[in-house]
């Protein structure tokens, strides 16, 4: 059952939603859009029927990771949708929540891959990853709401053309980035990396592209590309580092 004090979406106030200045122009383009405004209507119209609906603060993937700072872009699907798990980072939870099975893989992963050192490592207390996304990882899910117990309830709402346009601002910054692309789901978005780099004249090669499973437990395993043993989190750092970037503390 609900509990009324857990953290969850009130009303459709983007205004007062915090967001990284460079992320600003992308945010205020799409809002102001018919796409936009449709998904306000939409989710005003839910929480007047009194849907519960998470996270509290959809956007906050692009307050903790300005655009000049990502180094690494996560893409997920849709937030958590249990009581006090989502906190608007991909795959992260709320401090306190037990990890879900998703994000114990990812630990279980970053904690056997040979080509990190305990350097590039963080004791993970609790299943959130605020300390990723503050060292330049986005944690950006495709879908920025869910409602409670209904995973994919807010799909094709509107939030994917906003995911969309801030994977492009990504694809198009002339510094080196890491895309991790875990499962069929954030794979769709591949093509919109490429043709972004092409229309900015630069080799695809200028960012890199790393796919797997998804590091559910349905799908962590299986072939043809096993989330588990991928060695992602290492792979990322050595990119990093080879163009001269600081690698991330996992």
């Amino acid at each position: 059952m609900f509990a009324p004090d857990v953290p969850r979406l009130t009303d459709w106030a983007p205004e007062r939603w915090p967001v990284a200045a460079d992320w600003r122009p992308v945010v205020e383009q799409f809002l102001t859009s018919a796409v936009g405004e449709a998904l306000a209507q939409f989710l005003r119209a839910r929480l007047a029927r009194g849907a519960i609906i998470f996270p509290p603060q959809p956007l906050r993937a692009l307050v903790l990771t300005p655009r000049v700072r990502v180094k690494v872009v996560i893409l997920g699907q849709d937030p958590y949708h249990g009581p006090g798990q989502a906190e608007g980072l991909a795959f992260s939870v709320a401090p306190g929540v037990k990890p879900p099975p998703s994000l114990r893989n990812i630990f279980k992963e970053i904690a056997q891959d040979p080509l990190l050192g305990p350097g590039n490592l963080i004791p993970q207390g609790d299943g959130s990853l605020v300390a990723w996304a503050r060292q330049g990882v986005l944690l950006l899910n495709s879908c920025l709401t869910v409602e409670e117990g209904q995973p994919a309830s807010h799909h094709q709402r509107g939030w994917e053309t906003l995911t969309d346009e801030v994977v492009k601002a990504v694809a198009s910054k002339a510094e080196p980035v890491v895309f991790l692309l875990w499962g069929a789901h954030a794979q769709a978005k591949q093509h919109l990396i490429a043709a972004t780099a092409r229309q900015g004249g630069r080799a695809t090669a200028d960012h890199l592209v790393l796919t797997a499973n998804h590091p559910s437990p349905l799908s962590a395993r299986r072939p043809p590309l096993p989330f588990l043993g991928c060695g992602h989190f290492g792979l990322a750092n050595a990119y990093l580092l080879q163009h001269g970037c600081a690698p991330i503390a996992w």
